[in-house]
């Protein structure tokens, strides 16, 4: 099996004006976990779309599964699997139809066997004639990977597979995509705003913005970047700027929204100096943060990853030229 099952090179995808996709390259690694980090509007999903032969490449090559993207876009599509963040289930047939009808979809003749053995795997099998309609939204997650690997698949493409989902279902969905990619072997590539789903899930992540990479590598090759803590305040109005870069180890202030971001060497030893500089009556509320993957992102775009996504003139010139380019 080759060592990489997704490789791009200067990939790009361009909606009229619009440049989503800008020139990146990318590698994922064979049985591993790929995480495309970045806000909403940032090229997560378009990259997903051409990768799976569902948009066109404008500009550079990508080969998945071993086969060029371009070229062999069948080849492709019989060896990947696609988990979509909107619910693609049939609610008025069953767990079991479900699979036949994927099982139709995918032209497999002795698909049986695999689909018993993906409902016991995902704790489904007492309830396989049951409805979808009736599931509970981590039956219907579950449901949802199964008949993405129903083809046994060497890639599976998840976007955003856990928007909308509360704390515990998006926990148990880890565990079900750290299960699925070491017992059945498949690599997956996931797409996500939360910060620590793939810090959590992924070997490797690439964090994008407007379109492009602006920083690879592991979880933890990416957090060794980031030398310092944020402290983030929230103050009285009598708080100003040059008060705070005069407490000691301060070594640079920014304000975001209502609060106010202070980068510090230690947030233990900045917190009484914080304190004792303002005074606990000027601090409405404070927040401590080690290095991750969201300071990660604070350090080369100087935004949080909530805050960085296209606005929404930037979405209407976005479908007014894709509009455009499709006329």
């Amino acid at each position: 099996m080759a060592d990489a099952a997704i490789v791009a090179k200067g990939l790009t995808k361009v909606y009229g004006k619009l440049t989503a996709v800008d020139h990146v390259d990318m590698r994922v690694a064979t049985g591993g976990v790929f995480g495309l980090l970045g806000p909403n509007g940032a090229g997560k999903t378009t990259i997903i779309k051409v990768l799976t032969g569902l948009s066109d490449i404008t500009e550079g090559e990508a080969q998945v599964a071993g086969f060029d993207v371009r070229r062999d876009p069948m080849h492709v599509k019989e060896r990947i699997g696609w988990v979509a963040a909107e619910v693609i289930l049939d609610d008025d047939l069953s767990a079991w139809e479900n699979l036949w009808l994927q099982a139709k979809l995918q032209r497999l003749s002795d698909w049986k066997g695999r689909a018993e053995q993906l409902l016991a795997y995902f704790e489904l099998s007492d309830r396989k004639k049951d409805k979808v309609g009736q599931y509970s939204t981590g039956m219907r997650k579950k449901l949802e990977i199964a008949l993405a690997i129903l083809h046994q698949p060497e890639v599976v493409f998840m976007d955003e597979p856990t928007i909308g989902l509360d704390p515990n279902t998006r926990r148990m969905l880890w565990q079900l995509i750290t299960g699925v990619n070491r017992e059945f072997g498949v690599t997956v590539l996931l797409t996500s705003h939360y910060m620590e789903e793939a810090d959590a899930l992924c070997d490797h992540v690439a964090i994008i913005d407007h379109g492009k990479f602006v920083a690879q590598g592991t979880p933890s090759e990416l957090k060794a970047r980031v030398k310092w803590d944020i402290v983030e305040l929230e103050t009285k109005e009598t708080v100003t700027e040059e008060r705070l870069r005069a407490i000691p180890g301060v070594s640079e202030v920014r304000t975001q929204g209502k609060s106010w971001i202070l980068k510090v060497p230690s947030a233990e030893v900045a917190l009484p100096q914080i304190i004792a500089a303002l005074g606990s009556e000027e601090v409405k509320r404070i927040n401590l943060e080690k290095p991750s993957l969201e300071s990660v992102f604070m350090e080369i775009t100087g935004k949080r990853i909530d805050q960085a996504g296209t606005d929404v003139q930037d979405y209407r010139k976005f479908y007014m030229n894709v509009r455009r380019a499709r006329q």
